[in-house]
């Protein structure tokens, strides 16, 4: 009797975060289980639905609704580890972890992005998380919130570091969401909001900003432009850019500067902020061949939001499944990103773009049916963000498709000629 030897392939997936959990559920149906093993790794037990640090501050969500335990989200038939990742020997298909190392013919790195205050002199000081704050993790959103709530009177900053950061809009939906909650509190008088940015508007879109920078002064939200920040001061409450512009503040909201995990640093694979060098298109690492980098782990120059992985999700399947059959990988990938934008009174935007075309007022997911409005207010758009915890639980996560949104932009139903 002749016995033939099944030598199994291994697929591994680092980071079990939006991307990677959404790319395991992709692949598993996707690849023959009998040739492919599939393992993702992540040190972290909790999930944590991050969209929803937004509204953990304003008393909106409960610790419970953005928080989940990861592994349940991990589909059957892929091996879960929860382990720390040391390094990616990328010379020798090689994952070092904390206590053993795996090998793999394909790697997908979706080792996300996390705040660094310490890049700025005096941002992660003694007064991190007392009058100093950020809400791009859960710790310092839930500290942001028992701050919110003895909050009576004085200057609130809200401040961005420099770009990428994860999610451009949400410090503006701070902004906004602040204005909001301290009219509910009868206190708005008393509170003198700051926007403060280093790009030369409200927004990275021109005509985006223009709609943004009207709501800022509807709202009576003051805006400082171009401020590249050198430090805070934080024995005196305030922050000074390298031109010696100076803002002060009695609260700081700030958004750090937003760095790829350390392990990409270590491995020799990132750029300077730690983000891996990924073609703009086809999602494949620019370095190795047999490396498929997702969500904002990259460097492409599209947005860092769930949304937009979720796109690149379906693209990557498609092209990795190309290079197992040797095939040339789609150029695919037009930077699509689409997300709603808090801006109080129960009311929210909707922007839709990628790469070559800035947001546009007009109809959404159906061309002059809706029924969302983009780039307009409306209750409708908002009730679509709040709905969309469900749909990242329910949905994106398990890598669902939502119907009669394409992981490409759709030009049909937006005003671009305008």
């Amino acid at each position: 009797m002749v016995y033939k030897l099944i030598t199994m392939k291994n697929l591994v997936i680092l980071g079990a975060g939006t991307a990677g959990t959404m790319m395991a559920n992709h692949m598993v149906s996707k690849l023959p289980k009998k040739e492919w093993k599939i393992s993702i790794i992540d040190q972290y037990k909790t999930h944590y639905y991050q969209p929803g640090f937004l509204f953990l501050p304003f008393d909106t969500y409960t610790e419970d609704q953005v928080k989940k335990v990861g592994k349940k989200f991990i589909p059957k038939g892929v091996a879960y580890h929860q382990q720390k990742i040391e390094k990616i020997d990328a010379e020798n298909n090689l994952v070092v972890l904390e206590n053993e190392v795996l090998t793999y013919d394909l790697l997908i790195i979706a080792t996300g992005s996390k705040i660094a205050p310490q890049e700025v002199d005096g941002m992660h000081s003694k007064e991190w998380h007392k009058s100093i704050f950020d809400f791009y993790t859960y710790e310092g959103a839930l500290a942001l919130r028992n701050k919110l709530r003895t909050f009576k009177e004085g200057k609130l900053v809200v401040h961005i570091t420099e770009m990428p950061i994860k999610c451009p809009v949400a410090p503006l939906e701070f902004a906004f969401l602040a204005d909001d909650y301290f009219q509910k509190k009868g206190i708005r008088d008393k509170v003198d909001i700051t926007y403060v940015t280093p790009l030369s508007g409200a927004f990275t879109k021109e005509f985006t900003s223009k709609t943004l920078g009207y709501l800022l002064e509807d709202k009576n939200i003051k805006i400082v432009t171009d401020f590249a920040i050198e430090k805070v001061d934080f024995e005196n409450n305030k922050i000074i850019d390298y031109a010696d512009t100076e803002v002060d503040y009695d609260l700081l909201v700030t958004v750090p500067t937003n760095m790829g995990d350390e392990v990409i640093e270590k491995s020799g694979l990132g750029d300077d902020l730690n983000f891996v060098p990924t073609h703009p298109n086809t999602l494949q690492s620019l370095a190795y061949e047999n490396i498929f980098v997702i969500g904002d782990a990259t460097n492409v120059p599209a947005s860092k939001a769930g949304s937009v992985a979720h796109f690149q999700a379906e693209t990557l399947t498609y092209n990795i499944l190309l290079y197992l059959k040797n095939k040339p990988l789609k150029e695919e990938f037009d930077g699509h990103a689409n997300y709603f934008i808090e801006t109080g009174k129960n009311k929210a935007l909707l922007i839709d773009f990628n790469y070559e075309q800035e947001p546009v007022t007009g109809t959404f997911p159906i061309a002059g049916i809706g029924p969302l409005k983009l780039l307009n207010e409306s209750v409708f758009n908002h009730w679509g963000k709040l709905a969309f915890r469900w749909i990242y639980w329910n949905v994106l996560l398990k890598g669902i498709p939502i119907p009669f949104v394409s992981r490409n932009m759709k030009t049909a139903g937006k005003n671009i000629n305008n």
